[in-house]
């Protein structure tokens, strides 16, 4: 298939992108890399009359460590966050994670504001912020507020972020807690059936609903890994699909949780 009809055109500025945006609203669509719209628009799945590209907007592509945070501009590329030594250094988790987002051509391009204003239930990037109590930068022509991970990712392809706002950056607190990654997939570059991003006793699950989700119930359990793995029933109900039912899902985020905590 191929996607229908719509206007383009590249924002110059920040300022400008906010204008178009605030102007067309929900017919409207920012596009950066352009890895999940532009598969969603051949699909037919997205039909947005205008693709306002802020692909070369300056700045926004920055990743800057200050005493007690990294901010990482939307605009940073996957690779290049990947191959950043300061992430590195002080979100091991984020690097660890990126590495299995998908294959090396969709890292080249792919953006890490783009990932998270799609808010995939399946991806990686989002889970791995709310484990990490990240916040995310939204800016529109009425100035630019900060929100939490936790209500950012609102639902099923769906945040927090306004008709007319702009995911601008992601700043994670400093220091990271210790953290682990894990996913299990039918192949290494797809959609995890089941993964956890784990920052100190924040165990965030995905794949395994329609929004990224913290096993609360789980993390009261302490170190005990029993304890930890029953308690994952309050926690999760993930859905049946065709690649698993929800009680397979069940018992691998069990699987999981068990290798992290068996780690720690």
């Amino acid at each position: 298939m191929k996607a229908p009809p719509f206007d383009y055109q590249r924002a110059a500025s920040l300022d400008d992108a906010s204008t178009l945006l605030a102007r067309h609203g929900e017919d409207a669509r920012l596009i950066a890399g352009g890895q999940s719209l532009l598969p969603a628009l051949n699909l037919r799945l997205a039909a947005p009359r205008l693709l306002i590209d802020i692909g070369r907007i300056e700045g926004l592509d920055r990743i800057e460590v200050s005493g007690d945070s990294v901010r990482i501009g939307a605009l940073a590329r996957h690779q290049a966050v990947l191959d950043n030594p300061a992430i590195a250094r002080h979100v091991p988790l984020l690097t660890e994670a990126l590495r299995h987002v998908a294959h090396p051509a969709i890292r080249a391009r792919g953006t890490i504001g783009g990932n998270l204003a799609h808010a995939d239930p399946a991806s990686e990037l989002p889970a791995c912020m709310l484990a990490l109590s990240a916040t995310v930068e939204a800016t529109s022509g009425r100035g630019t507020r900060s929100i939490d991970a936790e209500t950012f990712f609102t639902g099923l392809f769906s945040t927090a972020l306004a008709p007319d706002e702009i995911l601008t950056a992601v700043t994670i607190p400093l220091p990271a807690p210790p953290g682990a990654f894990h996913e299990i997939a039918r192949r290494r570059g797809d959609y995890a059936i089941v993964g956890l991003a784990t920052a100190g006793t924040r165990y965030a699950f995905f794949s395994v609903g329609d929004r990224p989700v913290l096993a609360r119930h789980a993390a009261a359990a302490g170190s005990d890994i029993a304890a930890a793995k029953a308690a994952l029933a309050r926690d999760l109900d993930p859905p049946d699909d065709l690649q698993a039912t929800g009680a397979m899902r069940l018992h691998l985020a069990g699987v999981l949780l068990e290798r992290t905590m068996g780690k720690a």
